[in-house]
């Protein structure tokens, strides 16, 4: 089961006239934020967001821990209470310290909500409880229970957070093989994983794969049919190699790709075929809602690269059809993973592993290539380019109603969307220079105008993790000119170019302060400007923001944030999250 939304109705606990005469009022209120958020949220299967009711209202602290108890039996996730009129603060408050919290005190002059929500926010704030309190900004009548556009932005805003941040915990990040060419990021943190998101770290050895391979441990029927679907979809392209494989060796590498793609799902999240082949153990998997894939180098120097396993697995769709992505992260870096994790849970769309590979300034591409840099690319743009894996939903060629390019839940997305993305992604014979086994890789160029949000995470000592944000658009610039710049690396890759939004402030002056402030070599991208939830999700995380370009007035943290400064938010919030350390 996903976790659900338990929505706490908290009440004046006087009897003999008070509580009696509020008790419909906030059932109402209670079943319409209910309402709201099952018809605005879904899961990542596609489902509406469960709501849990308290089943009783709450007016002193009995009720609350019956309350509790029943939010455990139901699997409630995170906790959002909602009030018309005072309570009795610390008597009705929920006091679990692992799940996110918020309450929404209806600002109404007749019942004082507003004043409940400052009186318990106090309270939590006193506990060592951060939670959100939402206070809609114009006053409304008592039997105004319609839901404010402001108040709806902050309902919709924590809760996306917050289940995501449930749907975290008590899942795995498996590590298939180790450390990728000295990247730190893949050194896989175990105490990290379990600390920030109640994650567990598992490993297996890339020797697993080929032991499948050699033992036929995988569903042949479903590995015919996957073979045919690539053959009869792929689009090949260059082959720049100067020492090429042959047709028949190439062949025999997409008959390894497509076996690494299966029995990497399966690693993840098991196979019940397997069991019935007598490999239980095996079909059981490592409850992985997200991993990471080595390769480079002791896999790729003698076996066909992960690329085509990794694009196809982070897309909404293969040879079975439709489908949520996987979230997997190439080289293994699970400083990159998580983010990606974090992005699809918010988003339910496929996130895009990149590099973050070259600064081109506008004098640069005009030196280099003889065009002036124009539009969206006038201040220059960030060359993203992953070696050689990255989404399929990337490309752009998914189309909303009035054409343009976007990425799209799985359950919106066409065939004539899959057939786009397919139609406009060339399978390069792989540089054999980098990858000595061969493989594939997907080379395409996203299109541009596409709202993006970059982001990563870094792990610095005396720090711990620290999240950094940057929302921009996908650019598309003449194609004579794009050849040029990708020819100076290598063009068998994914490219897109990336340009973000300015701000004048801080490090979104410029393009090229955003590039050489970037943590690491690794970043990834969501579809949509979700900076402002990413920054809301962090804060329940306790994961500082070291740099973004959200606008102040979407920032939306726990109360006890502003107890820690409000001139400097960046500051107040390193200092917040370092007081009240890790989550678990």
């Amino acid at each position: 089961m996903y976790p659900k939304i338990g929505i706490r109705r908290v009440i004046d606990g006087r009897r003999l006239g008070v509580r009696e005469s509020l008790e419909d009022q906030i059932m109402e209120m209670a079943k319409k934020t209910a309402e709201f958020l099952s018809a605005n949220l879904r899961y990542p299967d596609g489902s509406p967001v469960e709501c849990v009711i308290s089943e009783t209202a709450i007016g002193g602290v009995n009720e609350a821990a019956r309350c509790a108890e029943y939010f455990r039996q139901q699997n409630v996730g995170v906790s959002l209470t909602v009030t018309t009129s005072w309570c009795y603060g610390t008597e009705v408050i929920d006091v679990d310290p692992t799940i996110p919290k918020a309450i929404w005190g209806f600002n109404g002059t007749e019942r004082p909500g507003a004043v409940y929500l400052a009186a318990a926010l106090a309270a939590h704030n006193q506990m060592g409880l951060p939670t959100f309190g939402i206070y809609g900004h114009d006053v409304r009548d008592k039997d105004d229970l319609t839901i404010p556009e402001d108040v709806a932005e902050k309902l919709l805003r924590f809760a996306r957070a917050g289940l995501a941040v449930a749907m975290m915990k008590g899942n795995s990040y498996l590590a298939i093989g180790n450390v990728s060419m000295g990247i730190a990021g893949s050194m896989v943190n175990f105490d990290i994983l379990r600390k920030y998101f109640g994650m567990r770290a598992e490993f297996v050895d890339m020797s697993e794969l080929i032991r499948r391979m050699n033992l036929g441990i995988y569903d042949h029927e479903e590995f015919e049919k996957a073979i045919a679907w690539v053959r009869a979809n792929r689009v090949i392209g260059k082959d720049n190699n100067k020492n090429k494989f042959s047709d028949a060796e190439k062949e025999q590498q997409w008959e390894t790709c497509v076996k690494m793609m299966m029995i990497m799902r399966d690693l993840m999240v098991g196979n019940p075929k397997l069991a019935e082949m007598g490999y239980v153990e095996e079909a059981e998997g490592h409850h992985a809602i997200a991993g990471g894939f080595q390769g480079q180098r002791q896999w790729t120097d003698f076996m066909p690269n992960g690329d085509f396993a990794e694009a196809m697995l982070n897309s909404s769709f293969d040879w079975n059809g439709i489908r949520a992505p996987y979230v997997v992260a190439t080289e293994n870096d699970h400083m990159n993973g998580i983010p990606m994790l974090m992005g699809k849970l918010l988003t339910n769309t496929a996130q895009v592993f990149v590099d973050v590979r070259t600064y081109w300034s506008p004098d640069a591409i005009k030196r280099v290539t003889g065009w002036t840099p124009e539009g969206a690319a006038k201040n220059g743009l960030i060359h993203l380019l992953n070696s050689g894996a990255a989404s399929l939903d990337a490309t752009g060629q998914m189309k909303d109603a009035n054409g343009n390019p976007v990425m799209k839940p799985f359950w919106e997305i066409t065939q004539e969307d899959v057939d786009a993305c397919m139609k406009n992604t060339r399978w390069c014979p792989a540089n054999v220079e980098y990858f000595r086994g061969g493989g594939f890789s997907s080379e395409f160029e996203s299109k541009g105008g596409m709202p993006v949000t970059m982001s990563r995470l870094n792990n610095v000592k005396g720090v711990g993790l620290v999240l950094q944000i940057a929302e921009g658009y996908t650019v598309e610039i003449p194609e004579n000119v794009s050849t040029i710049l990708k020819d100076r690396t290598d063009p068998t890759w994914p490219t897109t170019w990336f340009a973000p939004r300015l701000t004048g402030e801080g490090l979104f002056t410029d393009v090229y302060n955003v590039m050489n402030a970037w943590g690491a070599n690794h970043g990834v991208f969501s579809y949509g400007h979700i900076g402002a939830d990413l920054i809301t999700m962090a804060s329940m995380l306790r994961i500082p923001v070291a740099m973004h370009n959200v606008p102040r007035e979407k920032i939306f943290r726990p109360s006890a944030w502003n107890m820690f400064g409000t001139a400097d938010l960046e500051s107040a919030d390193f200092r917040a999250c370092q007081t009240y350390g890790t989550l678990y």
